[in-house]
This record gives C-alpha cells, sequence and structure tokens, in this order.
C-alpha cells in the first residue's frame, strides 16, 4: 500500500457508498426508493468514515483535491505530491462510480428519469443559478477545509513536559464523517453539496461512457470543480492569517 493506491481505494470507497445510496433512494423498484434526504446524507458521512478509515493511516485520506490543495496553501502538504494526489483521486472516484453502476445496472435499465440516473454519478443544482450554486460549493467546502484544519490528534501530557499522541483507532475517523453528514444536512440542499471535485467529475466522467441515457450536463460541471478549489483556498487562506 503507497499513498498513491490508499488514495485510489480511499476514493473508490467513498463514491461507491455515496453514489450508492443515491442509486438506491433514486431508481425505480430498488428497496431504499424514495427514501429521502436524510438517508443520503447519513450515508455519504458513513462512506466518508470508511474512505479515511482505509486510507486515513497511509496517505492522510484526503480523497478530495480541494483537501489537499488547501493543505498546500497552508503549507501543510507538499506542493510536488499534489499532481499524484489528485491523479489518485480522481481514478478512485471513475472506479468508485462504474462499480455502482455494476450494482445497479437492472435498476439503470428501468428507471426513465435521466436526471435521475445522472443524480447517482454526480450533482446537479436544485434551482440552476451559476452565480449562486458557486457561492455554495465554495461555502460549503469552505466549512470542510477550515473545520479540517483544526481537527487535532488527542495528546497526553507527560511528567517531563513532552507530550505523547494517542491513537483513536477507527474513532479518528469519526470527526470528518460527522463534519460531511453536518454540511450534507445543512447546506447540501443547493446543489448536493459536491464539495470535492474528484466526486463529481469522476463519476461524470464514467456517466459519459458508460451505456446511459440522457445529458451528462457538462454545462454545469464547472462549478462543483472551481467552486470547492476556490473554497478551500479561501479556507487555508483564513487558516493562515488567523495562525
Amino acid at each position: 500500500m503507497t499513498p498513491f493506491i490508499a488514495e485510489i481505494i480511499g476514493t473508490m470507497l467513498l463514491i461507491l457508498l455515496g453514489n450508492g445510496v443515491v442509486a438506491n433512494v433514486v431508481l425505480k423498484d430498488t428497496k431504499g426508493n424514495n427514501s429521502g434526504w436524510i438517508v443520503i446524507s447519513t450515508a455519504w458521512a458513513l462512506a466518508v468514515f470508511v474512505g479515511v478509515q482505509v486510507a486515513g493511516p497511509i496517505s492522510g485520506a484526503h480523497l478530495n483535491p480541494a483537501v489537499t490543495i488547501g493543505l498546500a496553501v497552508a503549507g501543510k502538504f507538499q506542493w510536488d505530491q499534489v499532481p499524484t494526489y489528485i491523479a489518485a483521486q480522481m481514478i478512485g472516484a471513475g472506479l468508485g462510480a462504474f462499480l455502482v453502476w455494476l450494482v445497479y445496472k437492472d435498476h439503470f435499465a428501468v428507471t426513465e428519469d435521466e436526471g435521475g440516473k445522472l443524480a447517482c454519478f454526480s450533482t446537479g443544482p436544485a434551482i440552476r443559478k451559476p452565480l449562486s450554486n458557486f457561492i455554495s460549493e465554495t461555502i460549503g467546502t469552505f466549512v470542510l477545509v477550515f473545520v479540517i484544519f483544526y481537527f487535532a490528534d488527542p495528546s497526553l501530557s507527560l511528567q517531563n513536559d513532552t507530550t505523547a499522541k494517542i491513537g483513536l483507532g477507527s474513532i479518528g475517523a469519526l470527526p470528518v464523517a460527522f463534519l460531511v453528514w453536518a454540511i450534507g444536512l445543512s447546506l447540501g440542499g443547493t446543489t448536493g453539496y459536491a464539495i470535492n471535485p474528484a466526486r463529481d467529475l469522476g463519476p461524470r466522467i464514467m456517466h459519459s461512457i458508460l451505456p446511459i441515457k440522457g445529458s451528462s450536463d457538462w454545462g454545469y460541471a464547472w462549478i462543483p470543480v472551481a467552486g470547492p478549489i476556490f473554497g478551500a483556498i479561501l479556507a487555508a487562506l483564513l487558516y493562515g492569517a488567523l495562525n
């Protein structure tokens, strides 16, 4: 396991379980059909937990180009590793989207709603207003990245004035899961809270390749890429100014 492979696998699991719940809720004749936003946002949070749990010890579990760029802007990640991480995240997102299609292939076939099928891959606006949609993605990702900067491993002060780190194992992946859950419940209603360029772009590419009828809506595709990156940069700059 290398950081590159860890980012591929972690992002693949994130998208498999995250877009998988959308397919379960949206597609026709599934067991979870029409079970609602709470199910979607909760499962996305748990998908983050799974991805972080697998990739965290190896790569730090960025699983998101916006997080990678934000950390680099803040001086917490080396710029020369950024392209490698983003490439791995894109590959993992595409693989995860393909697996969602494979699992729900029969349900894609019987679902007539082309917009619903696209939603199983990528995000879209509830009300299509590009500036508002861009602002929504910017703010959602700003919250994600800014709060991540303040996550810290717990420590224990020792008698000799040294500090020891305390590992939390699987529980260490919970904070980011709760964070994504909160963002989804509170800020996700406008654009579906991509807050992750790879999460949207990789599956959108797969949607355009796989035998699925309907537009991939490339006219909107720049927003869930540019908005999260801009939000992450703002979060890094504010964090740097405050610290």
